[in-house]
């Protein structure tokens, strides 16, 4: 079975409800049909009804499980409008303003899915087919806010990689490739600790984290190795029961024979499978590297450090790809 179907499986197996944004756009009504019918999660999808179940009759859909909700017509509009503006007002955001990017056009969608996570009425919110990836995240942000004892929302990418070190295919997940440029020690481990949280839910096995490096145990000084040290000693004085070890050079990370030789001692050199990269740039260089050259199936990016799981699309997804990213979703709402 390979890793997306155990995705789906796992996420069956507790009844979580997503809100899919942006109906009725074909591939999010095509989602939300093979979501319910799949029995993956509960689904709500946002926008006009008449459209939507359109375009669910255009594409021969079974669409009688979806919940499909006008939010610009909603009762709860005037509810939510209040709820944002208590929680934005310290920003000097005025009730017009908060009702306004609650039942707007432009991002009323975002607002709105954001606060049902809020009230307790959907688990986590899939969406961003046609949003930009940072008005999501604002939203996200605005709305529930992040993490308890979390400071930066970041961002995770499943990496299936065939025939690794080990000799058959291995999961890893490499952070941040998204979201975070140059992450200050304290967000580097605050991102360590999320992707350890992204792991364990998504993968369901005990996460190992590798603070990457191009610097072992000291075999290099700059400036750069020594955020990378403070940042795994803020790590693992926050997550002590956390398996998080650095600086370590890629290969000391993954390779056992490297880590005992590089590392000798470390519990987390050559078993890693999260890796923390310090920083953006390598982060995306890196899986971009190994999904094209090492022939790793990628999935993601995750965003991660929201108290509650909001996860943006490309713009040019597909409806499986909204699929898949719901079924994670679930699961993190789970985890």
């Amino acid at each position: 079975m390979d890793l997306v179907e155990q995705l789906k499986m796992r996420a069956r197996t507790k009844k979580t409800h997503v809100v899919l944004g942006e109906g009725p756009d074909p591939r999010m009504v095509e989602a939300a049909a093979t979501l319910v019918n799949e029995e993956i999660c509960g689904v709500t999808i946002l926008g006009p009804k008449d459209e939507i179940l359109a375009e669910a009759r255009k594409q021969n859909l079974n669409f009688s499980g979806v919940e499909i909700l006008d939010f610009q017509k909603s009762d709860k509009l005037a509810d939510f409008s209040n709820a944002l503006y208590e929680l934005r007002k310290h920003k000097h955001m005025t009730l017009e303003q908060a009702t306004e990017f609650m039942g707007g056009d432009e991002l009323g969608s975002l607002y709105f899915g954001a606060m049902m996570i809020k009230k307790g009425l959907a688990d986590g919110m899939v969406t961003g087919a046609c949003h930009s990836t940072g008005n999501v995240l604002r939203a996200g942000i605005h709305v529930v806010g992040t993490s308890p004892g979390v400071r930066v929302v970041s961002s995770s990418m499943i990496m299936v990689v065939p025939k690794a070190s080990a000799g058959e295919d291995k999961i890893f997940i490499f952070s941040d490739p998204a979201f975070v440029p140059d992450p200050t020690e304290e967000q580097l481990a605050d991102i360590a600790i999320s992707s350890a949280s992204t792991y364990k839910a998504l993968i369901g096995v005990e996460p190992v984290v590798a603070m990457l490096s191009f610097s072992t145990k000291g075999s290099a000084t700059h400036s750069t190795v020594d955020k990378v040290i403070a940042a795994t000693k803020i790590a693992q004085e926050k997550a002590p029961d956390l398996a998080v070890d650095g600086e370590l050079q890629a290969d000391a990370a993954i390779v056992e024979k490297v880590g005992a030789k590089k590392a000798p001692g470390s519990k987390v050199a050559g078993h890693a499978n999260v890796l923390v990269f310090p920083d953006l740039n390598a982060g995306n260089i890196g899986y971009k590297l190994v999904q094209r050259l090492g022939g790793a199936d990628a999935y993601g990016p995750i965003t991660q450090g929201l108290a509650a799981p909001i996860n943006d699309l490309s713009r040019g997804c597909s409806a499986n790809d909204i699929v898949v990213l719901a079924a994670i979703t679930a699961l993190q709402a789970q985890g």
